[in-house]
């Protein structure tokens, strides 16, 4: 599979994530009509998909079928949406824009932002609860593998260190430890998620995570050096606030060339994990390129 045929096919799977996402909200989405407003205006947003997307091609890798895993794909995008709602927050990153338009709480208030990423972190779980037609065991195993990704000892827990890290003692080693919970831990997740939806044998489920893990790092150094590197036409965020508010990017710690060298070395390392899927993990490895090439 060329570059041309993954990012067409890239391109293809996140139309099928949007149409999820909207279908899930138009059968099973109630409640208060701004409130539902707010939840699809962020969801709509757009965006590359990705998490959704791994869950997709993992399930695939690990033998099972791709629209079996919808559900869990709609459900980690909700994660990831809810995250940065709140993300964007004044008392978190005060960040205007995201994804070339304003923020959550730029349009609806800060109240009603956290509020929205409440109901969609309750969303999530109702869909795999309610709606995922596996097993009991699989729907067991999926909402735990996103609680533990989400909560204290994935991505709120990393959101925390983040918050911490202007202390001046705080180095490389501390970064990397934000990462590896704030942005790793959830892809992770979600090759884990395909795997279980794919009931797949431990082993393949235990290189789809460590190809998620290296994966998950590489995209957050490369959204470090981008920081440093691009703007906010190309990013469609703001950049360069890193360095003036202490926060842990590998190239303000190092270099850029540093932190880029270190993304491709993680490269490598998921595509080394996946090799044992032969032709099969294909499209995982062209994806794991893609993170390289990012511009946004």
């Amino acid at each position: 599979m060329d570059k041309i045929d993954i990012r067409t096919r890239l391109k293809e799977l996140a139309g099928r994530v949007d149409v999820a996402l909207g279908d899930c909200c138009d059968r099973y989405l109630n409640g208060p009509e701004r409130l539902v407003g707010a939840m699809r205006y962020s969801l709509e947003a757009g965006g590359k998909r990705i998490r959704p997307v791994l869950v997709m091609l993992s399930s695939e890798v690990c033998g099972g079928r791709m629209e079996e895993a919808m559900v869990p794909a709609a459900a980690i995008e909700m994660i990831h949406t809810f995250s940065l709602i709140h993300d964007d927050l004044p008392a978190m990153d005060n960040d205007d824009f995201r994804r070339g338009r304003p923020t959550s709480h730029k349009v609806y208030g800060e109240a009603m932002a956290i509020l929205t990423g409440d109901a969609l972190l309750a969303f999530a779980f109702e869909l795999i609860g309610r709606h995922y037609e596996g097993t009991a065991e699989q729907k067991g195993r999926l909402m735990a593998e996103l609680a533990e990704a989400t909560g204290a000892g994935g991505m709120t827990g990393g959101q925390v260190l983040d918050m911490e890290f202007g202390d001046a003692t705080r180095g490389l080693v501390e970064a990397q430890e934000v990462h590896r919970l704030k942005t790793a831990a959830l892809i992770r997740c979600a090759c884990r998620l395909g795997g279980i939806c794919a009931g797949s044998e431990e082993e393949a489920l235990g290189a789809v995570s460590e190809y998620g893990m290296k994966l998950g790092l590489a995209f957050q150094v490369v959204d470090d050096y981008l920081d440093q590197t691009s703007s906010q036409a190309e990013m469609g965020k703001g950049v360069g606030k890193d360095a003036a508010m202490g926060k842990p990017n590998y190239a303000v710690l190092t270099s850029p060339d540093e932190a880029w060298a270190r993304a491709s070395e993680l490269i490598c390392e998921a595509k080394n994990a996946i090799g044992r899927f032969g032709a099969k993990g294909e499209a995982l490895m062209e994806l794991a390129e893609t993170v390289l090439r990012r511009k946004s």
